[in-house]
Order: C-alpha cells, then sequence, then structure tokens
C-alpha cells in the first residue's frame, strides 16, 4: 500500500451497498470498504455511521482523484437510473475525501466479519476465524477478496436456503454472477454432480477459485454471462439486482434444463413485481417466494418437473 491513502465517505442507501462497492473496485485501487459502524457503551449503541459508506482508496494526487470519483459517480447513477432505480434507492451520494496516513485496512476489514450460520445446517466461516463445526454442519471457508457473497447478506442466504431445500444430489449447477464462488461451493456440498458459475467481473475469478480450493470442492469458474453458456442446468442461481435479472430473464431461461429450477435473489421488496414480470414473461412457474428481512427471493421452474 502507498505510503497514504485517501478516505472517502459516500452518503448512500444502505441496502445499495453491494451494488455502490463495486463501483469503486472495479474503477479504482479499492483498498477496502466498511459499512454501519457502530459504537456501544454499557450495551447501548451511542453511534452510528449507517448509511455511510466508508471506502479507502490508494492515490497519489488528491485533485486528480476527487476529479475521477465525482466523474465515474455521476456516470454511474445515470446508468443505474437509466435501468429503473430511484433517487431513493441510490441515496444522496453526498461525499467527502481526506487524505490520511497509512494504516493496514485489509486488517481492519477483516474485523468486521464473524461466523454466520446460515440455516440450522449451513455454516459460513471467515478463513482467518478458528470454528470447530458441530455434527452434520457443512462449513464453507471463505476469503472474499474484493469479490461479495460473504454469506453476510440477506440476498445471498436466500439462494443458498433455496440450494439446501430444492437441489437434488448429482444436479448440474450453474451460479449466474458468482461472486466470492460461495453458492458454486454449497452446491458442491450439497451434492451437486458438476458446478459452473461466471461474472462479468475479472477481479473475482481468481478470489472465487482460491475460495473452491479452500474448501476442497472443484467448480468451473470463468469470465461471462448466462448469454454466452451452451449448456444446461438442473438447477440455475442467479444473485444479481432486480434490473439485472429482467434484462437477462431469457437468457438465464435458455441454461435451464426441462423441469429445472432457479433461485433468483438480490431483489428488494418494492421491486420485485419487474422481477415478477420477467420471469412470467420467459414463461416460468413460481415455485416459492421467499422474504428475509427487506429482500425477496423467488424459486422458479421451467416448465413440468
Amino acid at each position: 500500500m502507498a505510503d497514504n491513502y485517501y478516505e472517502l465517505r459516500l452518503k448512500i442507501n444502505p441496502e445499495m451497498e453491494d451494488l455502490i462497492s463495486e463501483i469503486f473496485f472495479e474503477n479504482f485501487d479499492c483498498e477496502g470498504v466498511v459499512l454501519a459502524e457502530e459504537t456501544y457503551k454499557d450495551l447501548e449503541m451511542t453511534a452510528t455511521t449507517a448509511g455511510t459508506l466508508r471506502i479507502f482508496l490508494n492515490d497519489n494526487s488528491f485533485e486528480d482523484l476527487k476529479y475521477d470519483i465525482e466523474n465515474i459517480l455521476d456516470m454511474s447513477r445515470e446508468e443505474f437510473l437509466s435501468r429503473g432505480l430511484t433517487e431513493g434507492d441510490l441515496g444522496t451520494w453526498e461525499f467527502t475525501l481526506e487524505e490520511k496516513a497509512n494504516e493496514d485496512w485489509s486488517k481492519k476489514w477483516k474485523e468486521q466479519w464473524d461466523v454466520t450460520h446460515v440455516t440450522d445446517k449451513i455454516v459460513v466461516v471467515p478463513d482467518w476465524i478458528e470454528y470447530e463445526p458441530k455434527k452434520n454442519e457443512i462449513i464453507i471457508k471463505l476469503e472474499p477478496g474484493c469479490a461479495f457473497g460473504t454469506g453476510t447478506h440477506q440476498t445471498t442466504q436466500l439462494c443458498m436456503k433455496a440450494l439446501e431445500k430444492y437441489m437434488v444430489q448429482g444436479s448440474r449447477v450453474a451460479d449466474i454472477g458468482m461472486g466470492s464462488g460461495i453458492l458454486s461451493i454449497l452446491a458442491k456440498k450439497l451434492g451437486a454432480d458438476y458446478v459452473y458459475g461466471c461474472d462479468t467481473d475479472d477481479t473475482v475469478i481468481d478470489v472465487a477459485r482460491e475460495n473452491a480450493i479452500k474448501n476442497n470442492v472443484e467448480c468451473k469458474f470463468e469470465l461471462g454471462s448466462a448469454k454466452d453458456i451452451h449448456d444446461k442446468f438442473d438447477f440455475v442461481c442467479a444473485n444479481i439486482l432486480h434490473f439485472v435479472l429482467a434484462e437477462i430473464m431469457q437468457d438465464l431461461k435458455n441454461i435451464m434444463k426441462s423441469g429445472a429450477l432457479m433461485s433468483l435473489s438480490g431483489i428488494l421488496d418494492e421491486k420485485k413485481q419487474m422481477v415478477i414480470d420477467a420471469y412470467n414473461a420467459a414463461g416460468l412457474e413460481l415455485v416459492e417466494e421467499i422474504q428475509q428481512d427487506q429482500w425477496t427471493s423467488f424459486v422458479v421452474r421451467n416448465g413440468k418437473a
């Protein structure tokens, strides 16, 4: 890391944390991102930065960095608004930028994570934490790197629950937008015969491959999206934002075998109608709607089982 770093504080809608964080991982030398740090005294919360994304950047020029941030945020905001998100969905994006002395922010970032019990059976353990598994638990060891999918986000957990409930052993599984590879790894540990994951962000491919190795499972990870796949699967995971799901729904259907199931996640409750309209238009049948906090997911089927 450089001799100094820059801390950007950006006002956002906390529900959009992953989406907005990805802007900085893709366009800047980003050391890490932290949301909603809380301070407690005598078990009572006394302060919180909820709604402020703290982004740690490496750069040599304050003015050049500020100019680049303004331009990238303006372009990204226009793109998201054109794809169906609202001003309220995104938050204000007001920001401050401050130069600070060097610290090990990769270590600070790791302090945000803990063991996550997704279900009674599925446990996600950050690679740097020691954990003694209980009988019959499925343990996923994870080093998120700059990829999303740590198991703590509701949208990831919704897909994991769908995999546990609906995926049949021996299945061929596709994980579209696989991020850290967590869903692919779980599918393998649940008994999938073959797992293929793809993502449009080339920075996450190596992260996912390394996580598969850590968990002693074999998955195939490549750069790409559903439209690039010429294969068919028994189960598909697509944990992506609602407007992307709507845009690629037909591509997702095209990789499903007849009778195959798909878990659609990454959907805010108030945006779910867009996804419902898309899977109906594609001729997919609803099996179950699952909710967790302000997020919705759907399990859908391609034709009859």
